[in-house]
């Protein structure tokens, strides 16, 4: 069988390795870091992708590592009151620091060749390589500089599994984790450069004083070494067909995190692309072949809430946009039937 070979080790590039190994298909992964780390995220899954998991045998070792169920939210939109919801479908939250290592360890028990610290210096295009090496860097989005601070923190009750608090120059998640930990992780966006935000990262977690999110993390202890961020990225969707790589996760595409479904697409697009590249391996189809529906059935099923996504976010940097976000939470039927569902 033709080797694959996926560059980047982030949810995308393990599980669509996990996916080939039970093919048989022989696959390595360059990562450039190390595991366990990590990485900015929401550490929710929520959508198709919790089917992914399941559909590779790993739902009870997730449970075993520490996965705590999900099943309602509360929306801090202020100065409106706070709304809580159950969800639709419930969602699973879990560390990346823990789930990386776990995906990483079970490639490998199946066989799959794992370079760690290693960066990839050959083009992406060529015959057998797939690209999930995350993000595609764009510095300015409409004159806007976008980033995003994730870390965990100890000493905080949370009023639901997951919070949603806006602030003006973002939003922030927060969600329940094994233990007593917690997870905070933010988009933000700024006309300028923020040259001081290694030092000010929790100023900006902690949002305006006069917030709900400032009161909620006031108590909040954060472990500084879960600290991480990312920035100079896009959250306008694009196609996978006019691409000339093959690629899975974010480096096909980005969904707002808003929505709670970037984790879920990473999952998905992975199990879209196992089975055409196994037949790839197995010289059933030539690469073109392969690429082409690759990418043809990955913008099939993420261009409705791609397009809800983008509407959706951005509104919430509208305040009478956030107002009419406030009507729709308050109203269940509009909740399931609308957003979440078509952002999953």
């Amino acid at each position: 069988m033709k080797p694959i070979r996926i560059v980047g080790g982030g949810l995308a590039g393990l599980t669509l390795g996990i996916g080939l190994r039970r093919y048989e298909v022989p696959v390595s992964i360059v990562e450039a870091g190390q595991y366990p780390r990590h990485r900015v995220c929401g550490e929710f899954i929520s959508g198709q992708g919790q089917q992914v998991l399941v559909h590779l045998g790993l739902e009870e070792k997730l449970r075993e590592a520490g996965l705590r169920p999900a099943t309602n939210v509360r929306f801090y939109l202020d100065p409106a009151p706070e709304v809580e919801q159950t969800l639709p479908q419930p969602g699973w939250c879990l560390s990346r620091h823990i789930l990386d290592e776990l995906l990483a360890r079970e490639f490998q028990r199946l066989g799959g060749e794992l370079h760690e610290r290693e960066r990839w210096s050959e083009p992406m295009c060529g015959e057998g390589i797939v690209r999930a090496s995350g993000r595609r860097v764009q510095p300015l989005v409409e004159g806007w500089r976008f980033f995003a601070l994730k870390a965990h923190v100890r000493g905080v009750e949370l009023a639901a599994d997951l919070e949603m608090h806006f602030v003006p120059s973002g939003y922030v998640g927060i969600c329940r984790l094994a233990g007593d930990v917690v997870n905070v992780c933010g988009l933000f966006r700024s006309r300028t450069v923020e040259p001081d935000l290694a030092r000010r990262w929790p100023e900006w977690l902690h949002g305006p004083s006069s917030s709900s999110l400032h009161r909620r993390l006031a108590p909040a202890t954060f472990l500084r070494e879960s600290f991480c961020s990312v920035a100079a990225f896009s959250l306008q969707p694009q196609r996978a067909s006019a691409q000339a790589e093959c690629c899975v996760g974010d480096a096909l595409t980005m969904i707002p995190p808003v929505t709670g479904n970037g984790m879920s697409m990473a999952f998905e697009s992975a199990e879209i692309a196992a089975p055409l590249l196994a037949a790839y391996s197995r010289n059933d189809s030539s690469w073109l072949e392969v690429q082409q529906q690759v990418a043809r059935e990955c913008d099939a099923a993420f261009a409705t809430r791609l397009r809800w996504a983008r509407l959706l976010q951005k509104g919430l940097f509208h305040a009478s946009v956030r107002a009419a976000l406030g009507f729709v939470v308050v109203h269940p039927a509009a909740w399931s039937r609308g957003l979440f569902a078509n952002t999953r």
